[in-house]
């Protein structure tokens, strides 16, 4: 798996490795930020309930109220809710969609603007409901700040994506869970082994059972990214000993939609917890500790519920059935045995609904183990929803890891092709 990457050492690569230096440079500005507090501020000691997922994004910068306390979070969730807009629920944006670089372009701008704009929203109820009675102008002060860190963060992740390697929102995201994964594990440690709720041996045991918890999310993400249905596909073009000897197919992925549906289910039952703290009502607040928050049975139901919903029509958006028949028969393709046209799109949407309900459902239980068994352990809320976190790590290194590799090898293609022009030239 990792013998093309012994070629990132070429000295033809050099360019390469000054991209990842690029790249490693942007998150260490990241880390640094993340440890810088916004003037008059303090740490938050409270639990923070779901909204531990925004604090792990961030690199726990909302913890520590950092100038990153928002994280890129903002960028995420109005990307989102624009491709949402982009299944004919807004023609404007289905428009654009289907203008291909000129209207992808419009979207990005679209993107940052709604993100700065959620930044805005979200810092404001953050400081109006961590900071206390500080006045008006230090809450202004204090939502400014985070937005423009939040603003900071969405150009910096452009920057890793035109001079860095891999995509840089996510590399940001990824920065930030990983700073936060240390923690993550002395906690558990520290909670089963050194805690008085279990003796030494039984905690050593049920950290044993955790760090296996976290082997097996690794496992699982890295078969739900890359198992993938192969539709066979053919050309009318070619011929049958054509095919033959080079197959065509549609790779469909068993989890097309990778872990955003985590991300928005998470960010989704958050927006409840920012409202109580923001009201601060009593009644209102345990209302959502008894049947919102996850650790209760209703909510952990509500979170698993909403990972398969956003699963399914997210996948669904990625890959519309009817476009994709479409774009078959635009190329003078079709799929051995199905008729094109309708009945290829029905086929399409029937192995993509099959898929996405397997995919899904796995998705599903790689995030609620960790929650399960944090409730069982009595294990803090940051440790349970680390789990999530490592799921969103490996998700992304593999996505970038696998854009490493096609690097290189391209490079390494180009290269002995240059070689054998000159050789055939002395010749």
């Amino acid at each position: 798996m990792f013998a093309s990457l012994k070629g990132l050492f070429s000295p033809t690569n050099k360019d390469l490795r000054k991209r990842i230096l690029f790249t490693l440079l942007c998150l260490a500005i990241f880390g640094l930020g993340t440890n810088i507090v916004v003037p008059g501020a303090k740490e938050i000691t409270k639990n923070l309930g779901f909204l531990e997922l925004l604090n792990l994004m961030s690199g726990g910068g909302l913890k520590t109220f950092s100038i990153f306390a928002l994280g890129v979070m903002p960028y995420i969730t109005a990307s989102i809710i624009t491709q949402l807009f982009q299944m004919d629920i807004i023609p404007y944006f289905k428009e654009l969609k289907e203008q291909g670089a000129t209207g992808q372009q419009k979207l990005n701008r679209i993107n940052r603007y709604l993100g700065i704009l959620f930044a805005f929203v979200q810092g404001f109820a953050f400081s109006y409901a961590f900071l206390g009675a500080v006045g008006t102008s230090e809450i202004i002060k204090t939502t400014l700040i985070l937005t423009a860190g939040t603003a900071f963060l969405l150009w910096l992740g452009d920057e890793i994506t035109k001079k860095g390697i891999g995509n840089g929102m996510s590399l940001i995201i990824m920065a930030g869970i990983v700073n936060t994964l240390p923690n993550t594990f002395i906690t558990a440690y520290q909670s089963l082994v050194n805690g008085t709720q279990y003796s030494a041996l039984t905690g050593l045991f049920l950290f044993a059972i955790f760090v296996l918890v976290y082997i097996f999310i690794i496992v699982g993400v890295i078969y739900t990214q890359t198992a993938e249905r192969r539709i066979p596909i053919q050309y009318s073009n070619r011929t049958s000993s054509a095919y033959s000897g080079n197959k065509s197919f549609i790779p469909i992925k068993l989890n097309s939609a990778g872990v955003v549906p985590v991300i928005f289910a998470g960010a989704l039952i958050g927006i409840p917890s920012l409202i109580a703290e923001v009201l601060n009502k009593p009644a209102f607040t345990q209302f959502l500790e008894k049947y919102i928050v996850y650790t209760s049975y209703t909510g952990f139901l509500l979170y698993m519920v909403l990972i398969f919903v956003f699963g399914y029509f997210y996948t669904l958006l990625q890959l519309n059935p009817t476009e994709m028949a479409e774009n078959l028969d635009k190329n003078r393709s079709y799929i051995p045995g199905i008729t094109p046209g309708e009945k290829t799109s029905t086929y399409l949407r029937f192995v993509i609904t099959r898929i996405t309900v397997v995919g899904t459902i796995f998705l599903m239980i790689i995030a609620g183990i960790p929650i399960i068994f944090s409730a069982v352990t009595s294990l803090p809320a940051n440790v349970s929803l680390g789990g999530t976190g490592l799921l969103i790590v490996v998700g992304v290194a593999l996505e970038t890891y696998k854009q490493l590799e096609s690097s290189i090898v391209s490079r390494s293609y180009s290269g002995r092709r240059k070689g054998r022009i000159r050789a055939k030239w002395k010749t």
